[in-house]
């Protein structure tokens, strides 16, 4: 991974919250944040909230799995919240390859909708949020949200932004088809292979990644065999670390964004 100069933007401090909604803080110019959410925790003392961000068309932030350049986005619900588990549910990204290197992205205005269980008394978040915002140049931004969770109705505009926000979330491919077949490792070439076999799916959309983000994927290419699509892995790997891994392949089609994992197999090289 390559360095990067890293400007250090810090927003430390807690404002009090209108319903649905903290205000707005600035962490870059023309970079604001904010924690939303639904409004409404139902029986099961689940509800969705959202990290929104309000950024220009240029800048960025990061996917689940960064990239050789990005940073990762770290959320904190200790402290006094009433959370008890949560879960970011990532929007489908954008592969960057700015200057050669890969970096999975999001440009422009973005919401990350969070699954998160609450204790039934007094639901309330108490969040700490940490992610990087890139531009000409790249910031961890730090803020701290407080924000009430059941209110008296529910915020049914923020309730529209993160159910459009869910909806760009990859589901698991439950079909009948199965649109990837067995995935080989080609340790002579450093590329997976990804054998497809569902027209809807769009080849040039794949993401491969592992569940601990290591190693990187790159973007992918065309083979010369028929239905085969190549993913280069970047960096040094030996082919142990890959052998029967599961590798999380992420996808578009008409339909929208799908996921599913695949065991790899791996060819030694000679």
């Amino acid at each position: 991974m390559r360095p990067i100069l890293l400007v250090l933007a810090l927003v430390l401090f807690t404002q009090s919250a209108f319903a649905g909604e903290t205000p707005w803080q600035e962490v870059a110019p023309g970079v604001k944040l904010r924690l939303i959410s639904t409004g409404e925790v139902k029986p099961d003392g689940t509800t969705l909230l959202g990290l929104e961000i309000d950024m220009p068309a240029g800048t960025k932030t990061y996917w689940r799995v960064p990239g050789e350049t990005g940073l990762p986005t770290e959320l904190d619900f200790g402290g006094a919240s009433a959370v008890t588990a949560h879960e970011i549910l990532w929007p489908y990204p954008t592969l960057d390859t700015t200057n050669g290197y890969a970096d999975y992205v999001y440009y422009g205005p973005t919401v990350l909708p969070i699954a998160v269980t609450v204790s039934p008394h007094a639901p309330h978040a108490d969040m700490t949020a940490v992610l990087g915002i890139c531009s000409d140049i790249c910031v961890p931004a730090q803020v701290r949200f407080s924000l009430a969770l059941a209110e008296a109705t529910p915020d049914r505009a923020n309730g529209l932004r993160l159910r459009q926000a869910v909806a760009l979330t990859p589901i698991d491919w439950d079909h009948s088809t199965t649109p990837i077949g067995t995935v080989v490792y080609d340790a002579a070439s450093g590329m997976l292979e990804v054998p497809l076999s569902d027209p809807a799916l769009d080849p040039t959309s794949l993401i491969a990644a592992t569940a601990s983000g290591l190693p990187l994927f790159g973007a992918p290419q065309k083979s010369p065999e028929p239905n085969l699509v190549l993913i280069p892995v970047l960096g040094q790997v030996d082919e142990t670390d890959l052998a029967d891994q599961p590798v999380e392949l992420t996808f578009m089609t008409d339909h929208g964004a799908f996921e599913i994992d695949r065991a790899v197999t791996v060819t030694p090289t000679d």
